[in-house]
Order: structure tokens, then C-alpha cells, then sequence
């Protein structure tokens, strides 16, 4: 039987690519900084006209289909993830590396429909590694089948994480308690990309053996995550249980071991969700 949504999957390689071609030429050039919810969570001119290329592009060939955007959701849209097929968009996952041309940047396209990822799209444009997971058939770095790590002692582990932009001293204290404890476990080492769905990346090709991140939002992770789970990973809320794509907490390691360790390790906190974002006034 063929695949429905094949098709859908073939544009968003597609036009995470052309979106990479962007990203890649404004890299060269000036990158005009703006900032959003703090002085340090940045958007760039950049991240707007990736995200209008991609929805554009999907809504010419699917029009009854909706999106979750970050720009968008910045800008006043709701952040609704419905039964009804939807593209989550993370037009420059890594904003912050983007601005200073360091050089871990990704597009980031997430399909879901009844609530589940179906497949996703995570494109490395400098590093010119393409992402793919579809569910059910596995996960892909550039055609080539990924797989985590076997590595099952957490005294043998990398683990990648992020600090996000908020700057709260709490919130900050509580992030280096985490970070503290899992150093002690101890871990070989910590390591971030400085994008999210890099890290879950490396952890589904098998680099690192757990992310986590307290933080992050739907349109960081949404796509990772397939990639993660169909190359043989765990998903986890930082305090156990079944991770929720809206609560902006996650852990992504190759086994459950490594996670359960991660959670009795990391000081858990909680932030308004993703889907609280109240809609754009008219």
C-alpha cells in the first residue's frame, strides 16, 4: 500500500533544502538581530523569510493543511496542534549560533496528524546533513540509516544540553543544580550544539547518548523527535512518563536506563506550555 503522505515528506526535503540555501547565503551577509521575549531570545530577518518560503510553498500544495510556526506563534498566531494535519516549522533552529555564524544551524519540519509526528525533516544546512524519519520506517542522515548508541552505563555517556534564553537567576540556579548533578553522576562529559534539534540529532546518530532541555518549544523538537524514537531512542519527560511535545521539557537518550538516571539527576521546573500561547487580538 502506498504511503499517503509520501508526497508531503518528498516537498518538505525539498524545501528544507531551498530554505538551507537561504540560511547558507545570509550567513555570508549582514544578519539584522531583533529581539522577542528577552534581550537574549533572538530572531533575525532571516528566520521570518524562511518561515513565509516554507509555509507558502506547503500551502500551495496542501491547502487545507495548518501550521505551527515559531515566527508565527511569536507574531500573535495560537499555537494549536489539532487532529487535522499540521507542519510544525522551526525556521532557523539555532538562531543564536545563526547570528554569530557559528556554524550548527538546522530547518527544522514536523508533520503530525491526530496529535502524532508522522514524519520529520531536520536539515544541518552548513554541516549539509539532511535528517529524515518517517514512522514506522526508520530514521536517515543523508540516506544512511541511523541508530543510537548501545552504550547503556550513564559513567560512559555524553550528554548534550542547552540553556535556554531565560535569564531568571531561579530558573538559571535551577538549570547548573541540574547540570551539577548529572556532571557528578558522573558523565564522560556535557556538550551542546546550541540547537535542539541538532542535539536530539546527535543522539539518534548515535554521538551523544542523552539530550535534555527544559525550555524548548514544540517547533524545536517536534521533528527530532520521530527521528529520535525511529532510530531506536527513548522520549521522556524530565520527570518520567510519557514526554508531551507541548510542555517544552524533554529527554532524548538511546535507552531507558540512561533516562531514568537523567531523571532522579535533574531539578525539573515548569514553564506556561507551548498551547497556552493565547491567540492573535484583533
Amino acid at each position: 500500500m502506498a504511503d499517503p503522505w509520501q508526497n508531503a515528506m518528498d516537498h518538505a526535503v525539498a524545501v528544507a533544502r531551498k530554505a538551507g540555501e537561504v540560511v547558507c547565503d545570509a550567513l555570508r551577509g549582514d544578519r539584522a538581530v531583533m529581539t522577542k521575549s528577552s534581550v537574549v531570545d533572538l530572531v533575525t530577518q532571516t528566520d521570518q523569510k524562511v518561515e513565509q518560503l516554507i509555509i507558502q510553498s506547503v500551502k500551495e500544495k496542501f491547502p487545507t493543511h495548518r501550521f505551527i510556526g515559531e515566527e508565527s506563534v511569536a507574531a500573535g498566531e495560537p499555537c494549536v496542534l489539532s487532529d487535522s494535519p499540521t507542519w510544525i516549522i522551526d525556521p532557523i533552529d539555532g538562531t543564536t549560533n545563526f547570528v554569530h555564524a557559528f556554524p550548527f544551524v538546522a530547518i527544522s519540519i514536523g508533520f503530525a496528524i491526530n496529535k502524532q509526528v508522522e514524519f520529520g525533516v531536520v536539515f544541518s544546512c552548513v554541516e549539509d546533513k539532511m535528517f529524515t524519519a518517517r514512522r514506522g520506517k526508520g530514521a536517515f542522515c543523508n540516506g544512511e540509516p541511523l541508530q543510537v548508541s548501545r552504550q547503556e552505563a550513564v559513567e560512559q555517556a555524553m550528554v548534550a544540553t542547552e540553556f535556554g534564553s531565560d535569564r531568571d537567576a531561579d530558573v538559571v540556579d535551577k538549570i547548573f543544580q541540574s547540570l551539577r548533578n548529572i556532571l557528578c553522576l558522573p558523565v564522560h562529559g556535557v556538550r551542546g550544539a546550541g540547537s535542539a534539534a541538532i542535539n536530539m540529532c546527535l543522539v539518534a546518530s548515535g554521538c551523544v547518548e542523552a539530550y535534555y532541555e527544559i525550555g524548548i518549544h514544540v517547533w524545536d523538537v517536534a521533528a527530532a523527535s520521530l527521528i529520535v524514537s525511529e532510530a531506536g531512542g527513548v522520549l521522556m519527560d524530565v520527570e518520567g512518563g510519557d514526554v508531551d511535545l507541548m510542555s517544552r521539557r524533554i529527554i532524548a537518550a538511546n535507552s531507558k536506563t540512561i533516562t531514568e538516571r537523567l531523571v532522579k539527576a535533574i531539578v525539573p521546573f515548569s514553564l506556561p506550555r507551548d498551547d497556552a500561547t493565547p491567540p492573535k487580538k484583533s
